[in-house]
């Protein structure tokens, strides 16, 4: 099983435990806030995921071998979205991570718990993460 696989079968196992959708949003709003918060200067309108109802930051830098991600935002079920992708991709390589199945989101329902707005910003997220996995690992092939 691919490091992201895992990181998806506990995300989906951490979700199992609640039975309230009200528990679930409370555990994404604490998953944000164990998010490292972006320096202001990361703040960028380039940095800034295009569709997202709230404003969410995502920087990307390649780590030797593996993509790093780093985000912010300034709502707290946005930031709980932004972190639990970060917790799932981050430290992955950029193939893994242009690769990855997604369908661990539907697995635990968060799509169909979300407002349309949101769920449109859930699916930015994840493509702006792709891109840039997508950057590194062309840029990778080109050296």
């Amino acid at each position: 099983m691919s490091g992201i696989a895992a990181k998806q079968q506990e995300v989906i196992q951490d979700f199992q435990f609640f039975d309230e959708w009200m528990d679930k949003y409370e555990h994404l709003i604490e998953l944000g806030k164990d998010l490292s918060p972006l320096s202001e200067d990361l703040k960028t309108e380039d940095r800034l995921i295009k569709g997202c109802q709230s404003r969410v930051w995502l920087q990307a830098e390649l780590d030797g071998e593996v993509v790093r991600y780093y985000a912010d935002s300034d709502a707290l079920i946005a930031k709980g979205v932004i972190a639990l992708l970060v917790k799932v991709f981050s430290g992955e390589t950029p193939k893994d991570i242009a690769e990855a199945d997604t369908s661990f989101i539907d697995a635990i329902g968060l799509k169909e718990h979300l407002s349309p707005t949101r769920a449109n910003g859930l699916q930015q997220m994840l493509k702006q993460m792709k891109l840039y996995a997508l950057a590194f690992q062309a840029k990778n092939q080109s050296e």
